[in-house]
């Protein structure tokens, strides 16, 4: 039995490695060992590893990190307390290998520790580019660490490449949240209704936020934009889902508790929708808006129009449905104003989304399965492109 740690930190890559946690948990060649940390064990992000436990599989550790501060010394004082956290899980369990996804600073702690316990780390979307945070250079140095890739494009694939990771330890997969969001059976909109207590009669959208961390608390003036632009759409209904456990991320999450106590009648918050509910409601929204990589990634397999706010997300791949504007009220006013016209939501209904893959959390355990019988050299060679 090859022992699998998988890592989460967020209610978000929770959801996009489930199938993969599924797969393993279910295998007759694979032990799981599931680790969460971060926001799932933290009241105010709403105590997500309870939907874990309700899914039934079983949590090997809980390792806190989350201190009360979410300043940047707070954060930086966190990543310290993980780093012990996954220093004492590694050397007591010797899981086989490492199952990372993204990011973001909770898994970049595992995989820190990961290395110096010299276990071998699969790294899931590498190469991927978001200029205006932090997680650019978080992943990057995750990729680095790493032992196998699995991208969610061929170009993403290349970039891994182009960082000296060696051509046959590369794999493009395509993305675990649009395997997700084509095989899930998802609910159907009464039962959604109910579970939400938020009625779809009226145009919708689905708006996420998070902080630009790359830039000096930004995050109130460009969310305060953002609500001046819904408050002049009173004939929009909103789904607000919470930011994460970044810098600035309360101010963001204050905001929209105020402006859902004043506007209860179209809008409603979530701290997490969980990614049944989330996926769900993509069926029934008219647009996504804000700058979360779920607009990028999963909501162009529904046919509908995302909003891309500002900078965190700059440099992805994008498909056609995806509308890149800046932070002031006018631009996001504008392109408001394209995601709801009917040439273009036309011209987007019959898009290919560049995240598809076919198979791809079964493809991940094929290739670490195959990697673990032939055994994994934890001392790497830098493939340097120019020959």
């Amino acid at each position: 039995m090859r022992k699998i740690c998988i890592v989460t930190g967020t209610r978000a890559e929770y959801g996009l490695l489930k199938p993969v946690i599924e797969k393993v948990n279910k295998s007759d060649t694979m032990e799981l060992q599931l680790v969460v940390t971060g926001m799932h064990l933290s009241g105010e992000y709403g105590m997500t590893y309870r939907e874990i436990e309700e899914d039934g599989y079983p949590i090997a550790a809980k390792i806190e990190m989350l201190l009360a501060s979410d300043t940047a010394v707070g954060v930086t004082k966190s990543m310290g307390v993980a780093l012990i956290g996954f220093a004492d899980y590694f050397e007591t369990h010797r899981p086989d290998i490492v199952v990372l996804l993204g990011d973001r600073y909770e898994i970049l702690t595992a995989a820190c520790a990961a290395m110096m316990a010299r276990l071998p780390i699969a790294h899931i979307h590498g190469g991927e580019t978001t200029e205006g945070a932090v997680d650019e250079a978080i992943r990057h140095s995750i990729t680095k660490m790493s032992h196998l890739h699995f991208t969610a494009t061929e170009e993403y694939r290349n970039r891994v490449i182009q960082l000296g990771e060696q051509p046959q330890t590369v794999y493009h997969v395509g993305a675990l949240g649009v395997e997700s969001a084509l095989s899930l059976s998802l609910m159907s909109k009464e039962e959604l209704e109910e579970s939400l207590g938020f009625s779809f009669r009226f145009p919708t959208v689905m708006l996420t936020y998070h902080p630009v961390t790359l830039e000096d608390m930004t995050s109130e003036q460009q969310f305060k934009n953002v609500l001046e632009v819904i408050d002049n759409h009173k004939e929009l209904h909103v789904i607000f889902t919470g930011a994460n456990a970044d810098p600035d991320g309360r101010v963001i999450n204050r905001m929209i508790g105020d402006y859902v106590k004043n506007n209860a009648d179209r809008c409603a918050a979530f701290a997490s929708l969980g990614q049944l509910r989330y996926l769900s409601a993509l069926q029934f929204c008219d647009l996504v808006m804000g700058n979360s990589s779920s607009g990028i990634i999963e909501a162009p397999s529904f046919g509908i129009p995302t909003i891309d706010i500002g900078d965190r997300q700059r440099g992805r791949v994008s498909a056609d449905a995806v509308i890149h504007c800046g932070y002031e009220t006018a631009d996001i006013e504008g392109a408001l104003e394209r995601a709801l016209s009917e040439a273009f939501r036309a011209g987007i209904r019959e898009q290919k989304n560049p995240y598809e893959g076919e198979n791809t959390s079964g493809k991940i355990l094929d290739r670490i399965g195959k990697a673990l019988d032939e055994g994994i050299d934890i001392k790497k060679t830098f493939y340097d492109i120019s020959g």
